[in-house]
């Protein structure tokens, strides 16, 4: 059985259905502070109709000693897939607080859980963030880590945890460092739900007469003056998180990028979701943010050779199923608006 941490998170949902998809248990472990109930349901619901994979929902936090204690002693738990950490950068500069409490302190005590029962595999949703500014392009898992945000140095401080635990107690683990992360599954099980939406591609989509979409930044040195990301489909990422549970069952521990290894800038990426749809998205051009690197590429070599990993998804896809999952998220907005009200007035 796999316990995956967040798994009603964007992420971490994803890959909690990979692993049904494979044919394996999974044991979800999620407060809920950001992710979504409606989400669990909907990954049981898909469990039921694809393998009858066991899937169980546990509300909790990773800081709960006495929790994970149960947990671990319930459940004969193989490994742990841990992307439960809040995410976002703005936030952890003006509340580094949350970010060190949460991010850290949980993580410290589910590895300490792990090592209390005697759970010896982990699989950890690291940031390409921990990176900082790029000396080079693409980025190399050899590239210094030098963050420059509290959520950046939040994940750089669990993956030096991680690797002094597997060094005392015998952990393995595979750390993925994600780039930026797009799509939705085709089976619309589940996608991006933010309460607060920072992504490229959700953002363009949400734009309308009411909210139009904003440009940041034009004067980049890149092919087209804007910022170039390396964007991955969330169903290649949960992939390579299966894969891992697999590769450490016979291999040792390692650090992997997971990026598609090319680039595309904002400008490419608002033009894919216009064709891909056959839409006009409304915008405007604003000058730069601060903080915003030029280009973020990764070097996914490692991932291919040591992992037999490559991205497969096309970007036309991934945004085909980004729009869908809008939907399809309204409707659920709908639907829990509703419940409230009706318990408002109960």
């Amino acid at each position: 059985m796999i316990l995956v941490t967040g798994a009603a998170g964007y992420i971490g949902s994803h890959s909690a259905i990979d692993f049904i998809k494979s044919g394996y248990d999974v044991v979800i472990l999620d407060n809920l502070s950001v992710g979504h109930i409606e989400i669990i349901d909907r990954i049981k619901t898909f469990a039921k109709s694809a393998k009858g994979n066991l899937v169980d929902f546990i509300k909790g936090d990773t800081r709960d000693t006495e929790l994970l204690d149960k947990l671990f002693k319930t459940y004969k738990i193989d490994a742990v897939v841990h992307f439960a950490a809040n995410s976002l950068v703005n936030e952890s500069v003006t509340n580094p607080s949350k970010y060190y409490n949460n991010n850290v302190s949980g993580s410290i005590s589910l590895l300490d859980a792990m090592v209390k029962n005697d759970v010896k595999k982990i699989v950890f949703s690291s940031t390409c963030a921990t990176y900082g500014e790029p000396e080079y392009v693409p980025i190399d898992e050899k590239h210094p880590q030098r963050p420059v945000n509290p959520y950046g140095n939040s994940k750089l401080a669990i993956e030096f945890a991680i690797k002094d635990y597997a060094h005392a107690y015998g952990l393995k683990y595979m750390i993925f460092r994600y780039f930026n992360v797009i799509g939705a599954d085709a089976e619309m099980v589940s996608g991006e739900w933010h309460d607060i939406e920072t992504h490229l591609v959700p953002n363009i989509l949400k734009a309308d007469s009411d909210k139009v979409f904003n440009l940041f930044g034009t004067d980049y040195d890149t092919k087209d003056g804007t910022c170039v990301r390396d964007y991955i489909d969330v169903c290649d990422l949960a992939r390579a998180h299966t894969m891992a549970f697999e590769y450490l069952q016979k291999n040792e521990s390692t650090i992997i990028n997971l990026g598609t290894g090319d680039g595309q800038s904002v400008k490419e990426i608002f033009s894919a979701v216009e064709n891909s749809l056959n839409i006009k998205v409304p915008l405007k051009v604003c000058g730069r943010r601060e903080g915003d690197p030029a280009k973020l590429i990764a070097n996914n070599s490692k991932a291919r050779e040591v992992l037999k990993w490559q991205a497969q998804t096309s970007l036309e896809d991934s945004v085909r199923n980004a729009a869908n999952w809008e939907n399809v998220l309204k409707t659920l907005q709908k639907a829990r608006a509703e419940k409230q009200k009706e318990g408002a007035n109960a």
